[in-house]
C-alpha cells in the first residue's frame, strides 16, 4: 500500500515535470473559475456580516459612556419630579405606605445612579 502511493506520486511529480505548461493552464482555470464563482456568490448571495467596520473600544467606549451619563441625567430629572409630586402630597398630608415606599425606592435608584451604579 505504501509503495503504491510513493509510486503513484512520483508518476504524478515526473507528469508534471515534463508538462509544466498544462499545470499552469490547469491551476490559472481553476483559480479563474474560483474567482468568478466567489464573485457571483458576493453579488448574488451577500454575507449580512461582510465588511461591517467596528471602531476600537478605545473610542467606542467614550461614546458609551457619554450616552450612559445623559441616560442617567434624564433618569435623575425622573425621579426628582417624581419626588416633588410625593412631596407635594406629603404637604397635603396624604402619603400612604405605598407612597414611603415608592420614596425609599426612588431615593436609593437615585443614589445609585449619582454614584454610577
Amino acid at each position: 500500500m505504501n509503495t503504491t502511493l510513493k509510486q503513484t506520486g512520483q508518476k504524478w511529480l515526473n507528469w508534471a515535470s515534463q508538462h509544466p505548461k498544462k499545470i499552469f493552464n490547469y491551476s490559472m482555470v481553476f483559480l479563474s473559475v474560483s474567482f468568478i464563482g466567489s464573485l457571483i456568490q458576493g453579488i448574488f448571495f451577500p454575507s449580512d456580516n461582510a465588511f461591517k467596520i467596528r471602531s476600537p473600544l478605545l473610542y467606542s467606549k467614550s461614546k458609551m459612556e457619554l450616552n450612559t451619563t445623559v441616560n442617567n441625567e434624564k433618569e435623575m430629572e425622573k425621579i426628582v419630579n417624581e419626588l416633588k409630586s410625593l412631596k407635594v402630597k406629603s404637604d397635603r398630608k396624604e402619603l400612604q405606605k405605598e407612597d414611603s415606599l415608592r420614596i425609599d425606592y426612588l431615593f436609593n435608584q437615585y443614589q445609585k445612579l449619582r454614584n454610577g451604579r
